[in-house]
């Protein structure tokens, strides 16, 4: 049997990945309250169970007792039961767009400020965030990305690291994006900008690409730049890092780095062991 417990913050998506995990088939139960789950657990998993594919979902909505779920889950893991732990997180900043688009109250601000219940579920949430086996950030994820993220882990039962990458291209002259972890600047290379023909095309079109690629130099700076990814990347997943933004920029954002950006997507998106998405900032 595959037991999946899906929780996180409020507002990350939990419901969603709850949705999408019983279109595959799951048997889906939501805010099961606390005091019910070791039962629960022991009833699910009998030999006898038709049941095959579980996901219970878990939020703070179940009161003070969600301090001790992971706890709960932890015993029942040493007691042979085989529990996966998918927390489902985003930026703050994207918590509180959503709560503010959907006009909905955070559950642990009823009376206060949006901020301060995101706060306070963030240390609520803290211990089980640590013995999460997946994290999802779905800050910059569409639906379809999150269904591919999952579809990845639990149907394909690729091996999965928690981590995101996005590819980022952008232009210098809009600035640069608030959240780049790696900025690389391409204004070396010759501007399509100047080449009448190229002028109204972007780096999604090939004449633009061979106009790019025909320079010794964009090859060279993808080779290191994939090379020094490929040494990075490890690392980062080591180190419990589940979201890495790679923003490459020229002047406009429209030839020069979305062609590389592009090429190095093509390089990297079959590589596995993480989650990959390309995004041209300044293509409207």
């Amino acid at each position: 049997m595959r037991f999946v417990v899906v929780t996180g913050m409020s507002g990350g998506g939990k419901s969603t990945a709850l949705k999408m995990l019983e279109d595959t088939g799951f048997y889906c139960v939501d805010n099961l309250p606390v005091s019910l789950l070791e039962k629960f657990i022991e009833l699910i998993a009998m030999p006898d169970s038709e049941i095959t594919k579980v996901a219970l979902g878990l939020d703070v909505r179940a009161g003070h007792s969600f301090a001790g779920v992971a706890d709960i889950l932890h015993k029942q893991k040493e007691k042979g039961y085989e529990l996966e732990i998918l927390f489902m997180d985003a930026q703050d900043r994207a918590l509180v767009k959503r709560y503010k688009e959907t006009r909905r109250v955070h559950p642990l601000a009823a009376e206060g400020r949006i901020e301060d219940g995101i706060r306070q579920e963030r240390e609520l949430l803290a211990e089980i965030r640590k013995k999460a086996d997946f994290v999802i950030d779905t800050t910059n994820l569409l639906t379809r990305e999150l269904k591919e993220e999952l579809d990845r882990i639990f149907i394909q039962n690729e091996e999965y690291n928690s981590l995101m990458i996005t590819l980022l291209s952008f232009g210098f002259k809009y600035g640069i994006p608030a959240d780049a972890d790696l900025v690389f600047d391409v204004r070396f290379l010759p501007n399509p900008f100047y080449i009448d023909e190229l002028k109204q095309k972007t780096g999604n079109d090939k004449e633009v690409q061979d106009y790019v690629m025909q320079f010794p130099e964009a090859g060279v700076f993808l080779d290191k730049l994939t090379d020094m990814l490929d040494f990075l990347i490890p690392n980062y997943i080591k180190e419990g890092k589940y979201q890495l933004v790679v923003a490459i920029g020229c002047t406009g954002g429209q030839h020069r780095s979305v062609t590389l950006a592009n090429e190095l997507y093509a390089r990297m998106k079959n590589r596995g062991g993480y989650g990959i998405k390309l995004f041209h900032r300044e293509q409207r």
